[in-house]
């Protein structure tokens, strides 16, 4: 395992940079393929040359095209934390992550009952894994205010995994519920950053760091697409 994404996302506003988690995503059921004829292996050799936060990896299969042999294949070449986003439903599936070389991993609130919430939580971090507990309303956020789970990182997905991202949703979700999160939590914004206007829009609204998949690699130049990003800076709180 590469540390913490914690300390890397602090580490990456100490340096000025806005926390950039960029993603290896085989293929989107709104864009389609996303790797288009790429060896994910290089394409995250190259995000891993900017300052990025860390990589997600999404290895859920039936809609994404995922699997955890990517995490093992990019593992000995990602010098960074990697995130394990994957619908984690038991514990043997943070097992299987953890194994693979995975340093954290997505639980997704709308797909999981309190008991799982606090299971998977529980075990991820006896497993030596970080959790990015992810919501996309109030209600769920309350939920786990409720419950008293501390996540390592709270994601706000800005579009609907219910529906598998293909609504259209857009950062307008992390400015509405933002403010609502506890002060103390890391707060990642996730999904519909298009461009460096839509990242600084989730930093200004109180966002610690961003996640930004399908962009970064539709872009034409990864390492210019990663940068700009990056380059909105980061306004000194944390």
């Amino acid at each position: 395992m590469y540390g913490s994404l914690v300390e890397n996302i602090r580490l990456r506003q100490r340096e000025g940079f806005l926390p950039v988690l960029s993603e290896i995503k085989v293929r989107s059921p709104k864009e389609g393929d996303l790797l288009r004829g790429r060896d994910p292996t290089l394409l995250a050799e190259i995000m891993c040359k900017c300052q990025i936060a860390g990589l997600s990896v999404v290895t859920e299969f039936d809609n994404f095209g995922g699997d955890l042999d990517l995490i093992e294949t990019l593992r000995p070449y990602v010098k960074v934390p990697i995130l394990c986003k994957d619908f984690h439903k038991e514990v043997n599936d943070l097992k299987l992550a953890a194994n693979v070389g995975a340093d954290a991993v997505l639980l997704t609130v709308s797909m999981l009952n309190d008991e799982q919430i606090i299971l998977l939580h529980e075990t991820a971090h006896s497993l030596g894994l970080e959790t990015l507990l992810e919501i996309h309303s109030l209600a769920q956020l309350q939920r786990i205010i409720k419950l008293g789970i501390k996540p390592d990182i709270l994601g706000i997905n800005n579009r609907n995994i219910l529906v598998f991202e293909t609504d259209d949703g857009d950062v307008s979700l992390t400015e509405e519920l933002a403010s609502h999160i506890p002060s103390e939590t890391l707060l990642l914004s996730e999904s519909s950053i298009k461009c460096p206007k839509d990242a600084r829009r989730a930093r200004d609204a109180g966002a610690d760091a961003v996640l930004v998949g399908t962009s970064i690699l539709v872009a034409n130049d990864t390492v210019k697409a990663i940068n700009e990003l990056l380059n909105v800076g980061w306004n000194g709180k944390s």
